[in-house]
Order: structure tokens, then sequence, then C-alpha cells
């Protein structure tokens, strides 16, 4: 959507904020420092922010990575996204490459700005001259599909002197199509108050958005306070020169200077948004939104309940009426996005079409499956060389000590509360757990934890379970799982259904080959039934290849000695993980009987008496 549109309509809701709020980021040197700060970023998306935009290199460099992660944080995290575009040196086939991806990629927002003109003092080289005439150049060739922001200098600009030129220049960027302005940084807020009526004087009427740099330590915001030439007010020295070698002091103090500064902004009536230049960073901008009760606030201008899916949305167009996923990518929505990006004719019928050629072809994957370093990756799990270490892993990581897994890309929810002691065991007893989730019998649809979709409406949940187990030991449950539903009589045949696979792809499972068990639905006012979690048998083996190349990657990392440790160590990880996956099936268990209290499956797994590791 629209900046102005999301603007318009988070403000004029029956019971809008004091402020909404946006943030920036910029592109990381590094590959890790880019899967950091998606990492970041997926956080910074429950703050629920109105947007956030990544900036441009001037000349273009870097440019590709730009709209790569344009594309990832409008597609896969499901923010809505400002690219920055430059024209300092910028020829036009290269405006025009990167306009065409913004569009693809769903992206409708797009900051023009000429940029730092080249360092030896000679002219740009580029097609543009200045911001006006790449947004008049927007403007001709994608009409009003962008909406367009202009950066604006409330203390100046280094290269003029005269003020009311520089407005004069704001102005014509304003009138040549622009739909916003975000401002350069700065601290005096009486000075900025004063800069705005002095724009509303001469006609501009678009938003006007401050720019908000946190403060975090005292040398950073020295540092760029200089750089960008502004004023710092006596208040703000006084009261940080004196804990500037204290960073913790300094952070608590600029959060309340930064904060008051903000306040005075929203009570003067010209600003309603807030643009924090985060520097790739959380904590400061998180501190002041805290102290302005902005963050709860916020979070309701959108979406009334808990969520508007159980899983992530991606605002690409031609995801954005996705309403169904398969259950097994609910931890690894980047890879399931990725993955899915060419399935023919998405989304066709339910959620998509199996009988694509390209359909679960693991090689759609352009980034490696593993998404940490392999430093990283050591850091978090070491080099299991037993059942019992991998045990211990898991088992970290559903006490919440450990934030990822191979297999899961963020730290274990909330929603798992429920069934973690029964997880724990499982891992203790061989049972690796990869994904899982409680059944659900008429929960509120407001619920904090388990709540999802439209108000007054209820959601169901039918307990599901995956995990790796030995072949030998997943023979034994089959036959248990299969007199258990035999038991039952033929009219509730597959009270549990269930599909295993191993490495090499032999199929278990007792369900109809186009079966499609929908394992999470809501029954809301007014609304059809909304089914957006499901299990297959097409998408499974889909997910059983990755799952399988995960451990293979996993292996690479200690094959190349990248991480400079003992050779024997290395060897026996390998040796161990390859014949874990020899040797261990991927199963997933559905409780088709959602009034269950949890504990049909972990029932029948305990009775195998499988003793502990």
């Amino acid at each position: 959507m629209r900046i102005s549109q999301k603007l318009a309509q988070a403000h004029s809701s029956p019971n809008p904020p004091p402020a909404t709020f946006s943030f920036e980021f910029f592109v990381p040197k590094t590959s890790q420092g880019v899967q950091n700060l998606y990492d970041r970023m997926d956080r910074m998306y429950d703050l629920n922010p109105i947007f956030i935009d990544i900036t441009w290199n001037a000349g273009g460099r870097s440019s590709s990575l730009t709209n790569d992660m344009v594309y990832t944080a409008q597609s896969t995290l499901g923010l809505e996204t400002c690219m920055h575009l430059t024209c300092t040196n910028m020829k036009v086939e290269l405006i025009d490459e990167a306009l065409q991806k913004a569009y693809a990629s769903g992206c409708e927002n797009i900051l023009a700005l000429r940029g730092d003109p080249p360092l030896d003092g000679s002219e740009s080289t580029g097609d543009f001259k200045y911001a006006k005439d790449l947004i008049a150049y927007i403007r001709k060739n994608y009409g009003d599909h962008f909406n367009i922001g202009v950066a604006a200098y409330p203390e100046g600009h280094p290269e003029e002197d005269l003020d009311d030129l520089i407005l004069e220049y704001l102005k014509e960027k304003c009138d040549v199509g622009a739909d916003f302005i975000i401002t350069q940084m700065f601290y005096d807020a009486d000075n900025f108050i004063l800069w705005c009526d002095r724009l509303r004087k001469i006609g501009i009427t678009i938003p006007i958005i401050p720019g908000i740099m946190p403060i975090s330590t005292y040398a950073a915001f020295m540092r760029r306070a200089k750089w960008s030439e502004i004023a710092i007010p006596q208040h703000f020295l006084d009261a940080l020169e004196p804990i500037k070698d204290d960073d913790f002091a300094v952070r608590q103090k600029g959060t309340e200077l930064v904060s008051e500064m903000c306040q005075k902004l929203i009570d003067s009536g010209h600003i309603k948004h807030l643009h924090f230049y985060t520097m790739n960073l959380e904590r400061s901008t998180i501190m002041v939104l805290e102290r302005l009760n902005l963050i709860e606030p916020a979070k309701s201008h959108e979406i009334v309940g808990g969520a508007e899916l159980p899983w992530r949305k991606s605002l690409h167009p031609s995801r954005s009426k996705e309403s169904i996923r398969p259950i097994f990518w609910q931890n690894r929505k980047f890879s399931y996005i990725t993955r899915t990006a060419t399935w023919d004719e998405f989304p066709n019928g339910r959620w998509g079409d199996s009988r694509s050629p390209a359909f679960g072809d693991i090689d759609l994957c352009a980034t490696e499956l593993l998404r940490q370093s392999p430093k990283k990756a050591y850091d978090l799990w070491g080099s299991p060389k037993s059942l019992q270490d991998f045990s211990k892993i898991i088992i970290l990581y559903l006490q919440g000590d450990l934030k990822s897994l191979p297999w899961s890309d963020g730290p274990i929810g909330d929603d798992s509360a429920a069934i973690i002691d029964n997880l724990i065991s499982l891992n203790k007893k061989g049972f690796f757990t990869m994904n899982s989730q409680p059944s659900l019998n008429a929960v509120e649809s407001s619920n904090k934890i388990y709540g999802w979709g439209p108000k007054n409406g209820y959601v169901y949940q039918k307990q599901y379970l995956e995990f790796l187990c030995h072949k030998d030991t997943l023979a034994k449950l089959l036959d248990q799982i299969d007199t258990f539903n035999n038991l039952k009589g033929d009219n509730t045949s597959s009270v549990i259904s269930y599909y295993a696979v191993d490495k090499l792809g032999s199929l278990t499972t007792n369900c109809e080959e186009d079966e499609i068990n929908a394992v999470t639905w809501g029954v809301f006012p007014g609304e059809e039934i909304l089914q957006p979690t499901i299990v297959e048998r097409t998408s499974f083996l889909a997910w059983k290849d990755e799952v399988y190349r995960l451990f293979t990657e996993w292996v690479k990392i200690f094959q190349s000695n990248i991480l400079e440790i003992e050779k024997s160590e290395a060897d026996e990880f390998v040796n161990f993980i390859t014949k874990f996956s020899d040797d261990f099936v991927l199963c997933n268990l559905v409780s088709n009987n959602f009034i269950d209290e949890n504990q049909t499956i972990f029932k029948l797994i305990d009775a195998l008496e499988t003793p502990d590791l």
C-alpha cells in the first residue's frame, strides 16, 4: 500500500494513535550482516511500523542488493517497504532497472533523492541532475503507481546558504509530484516547528515526516550531528556531557531527550508520524517508542485480534491474496517464499499447483538454506557427535536458551507452552522435534497468543507434531498408530494421520494421494470458514528435500575447515550427521480429534516405552 494511504488510514480510524512510526535501514557490507539485519527487521516487524525504508548508495553501488532487500522485506517479511533511489551518477538504464525491480516486487514507495555529488567536486555524470528530474521521470513512466517521498533539510542544506531558495527547491519537488517529505535528522524541536509553519505558508500541504536519530553513545551522537551540520540544543549538551563516558547512562538520558523532543513535535499539531534512523540497531529506537507509549497503540491501527493470519503474510502482488500454506514451513518463511516464487499459476485454487514442474524444486532456493554463517552456526550449535548431544541442542532451544535451530529461523513461540514438557520428553527419547502445534477448540480470535483473523471469531487447531526418528523406531510407532486407528472403528478411521519419508524419498502414509488436511481454521461472523494451514503429500515431499539438504549444508561447514577446528572434531561431527540423515526418517502426525487435550499423540509415543538416550 502507498505510504500516504497508510498514514491516512491509521489516523482516520475511530481510535487513532497519537503518532505512527517507521524505520530506516541501510544496506550492510557483508552477506552475514544482511542476514542478521533480516532477523532484526523480522523482530521489529512486531512493533508494527507503518513502513520501513532501505537506503541506496550513490552511483548505484550495492544497488542490486538494495533491490534484493526490498524484495525480501516486502515479500518475505511482509513489511511495507520504501526504496531509496538516488540519481547522482546514475544512467537512465540503471534507474529503469531499479524501478522495474521495485515494481515487480510489489514495492509502491520510492524516496527520490539526488544523492551526494562526486567527492572530487566534478559534476554528476548521470542522466539526472536534480531529484525533481527523477520525480518527473518516475511520474512519466509509472503514473501514480509509486508514492514518492522527498528529502528536506529543516536546518538548511550545506550546499546552499539561502533558506528561501532551499524552500523554493523543496516546493518544486512537491509540485512535480512528491507525496510526502522525510527530513534530515535534527534535535531542535522549536526550530523544526517554525520550519513546518513556513512550509505550510508557501503552499506545501503533503505530510511532513521528521527524521529522528536516537542517541546511543555520546561519540556517535556528536559525530552524526557534526557530519550533518545540525545544531545541538544546549540542554542536550548539558545533560550528556557529564556522563559521556558511560554508554548506558548516555542511552538512558538520550532516550529521555529524544522522547521529549518527539512529544513536542506531536503536540505541535504538525506531526502525526515519526521516522527513525535506526542505524540497523533496535534497542535505542524501541526505548524511545516505549517512552512515548506508541508501541501498543500503534499495534491496533490495522489488525483487530491476535493477527491477520497465523503466519506472516507476503506483500508481493502475486501473493497478496494467499490465505493457505503448508504447515511444514511454519518456522521457515524465508525458504518458503523463495521456494514457491515460481510455482505455476500461484496462487492456484487453494494454495498452489502441485502439478507444476517447478513445484518443490530444491534448486529454487538461490541462497544457502542454512541461514547462519559458519562461525555463528558453530557458536550456536557446536559440533554434536552423538544422539545425546543432538537432543541437548533441541532441548536448549525448547527451553528458550537457543534462539534458532537449523530448521527454525526464530525462537520457540509462546504457543508451544502448552506442550513444551511433552516436546522435551520426546527429545530425550530420540524423537527429535522440528515443528508442532497444540490442539485448540474455539479459542477467541482476539487471544493474544493463539488468536488471528477478524474480531468476534473463533479459531481451531488440530494437534500437529513433526519429528525425526530412527527408521526402526518409526516402524513400531506406525504399527501402534494403525492399531489405535482400527480400534476407533471405521467411522473415525485415521484419527491419527501420518506421513513418513526417508532421505531417498521412500514414503509411508495412511492418507489418500490428493488428500488435503486443514490443521488450522477459523470461524468468523459473516465470513467463509478460513483454513490457513494445511498438510498434504506433495508439499511434504518438497519439505523433505529441504530438511535433508540442511544437514548436508551443516556438514559442509566442517568439511571445508573454515572453522579452523581440530580435524578429529570435524570428522566426528561429519560422520555422526551423515549417518543420522541416512538412518533417521522425517515424520509428521496429525490428531484429527481437535477436542483432544493434546495427549493422544504423546501417549502413543510413550507407549513404545523407548528409554531415554
